[in-house]
């Protein structure tokens, strides 16, 4: 699963529905990957606007800090500005920090691990780069 899919999950869990607190769901024990795309700087430009760039933020400092880094270097991930970069991209260094956001959003999956909720403390877990959502019915 993408970092980039993270930024538009939330608790499917009915009680977080009206939480805050349930957006971005917090990674726990998540083993990384990293695959290289093409870079397309028109994608980022375009999705820029409707990423939530706290969770980003906060998406981004969990993985530099707490995550295994097998096949992936984690100072990659601390050049994430603290506020969502505007502008044309034209200089050198807005071109490096859309280069940082490529890989932080497009090349880094999440193959094992979990995802949780910071309001009810529910796990997803990930097998193979793929979340599962399903709830139990107590949850539903």
């Amino acid at each position: 699963m993408k970092l980039l899919t993270v930024n538009f999950l939330t608790c499917a869990v009915k009680a977080c529905k009206t939480s805050t607190a349930s957006f971005p769901l917090h990674f726990k024990d998540a083993e990384l990957e990293q695959r290289e795309i093409d870079y397309n700087p028109t994608f980022l430009q375009n999705i820029l606007p409707r990423l939530d760039w706290d969770a980003i933020s906060i998406t981004a400092a969990e993985v530099s800090k707490s995550l295994h880094f097998d096949r992936i270097a984690p100072r990659r991930f601390n050049n994430i500005p603290a506020s969502k970069p505007e502008g044309t991209f034209e200089s050198e260094e807005e071109q490096k920090v859309m280069q940082d956001l490529h890989t932080l959003l497009l090349e880094t999956e999440v193959m094992e691990g979990k995802m949780i909720c910071g309001n009810c403390g529910h796990e997803y877990r990930i097998k193979e780069g793929i979340a599962n959502f399903l709830l139990p019915n107590h949850l539903v």
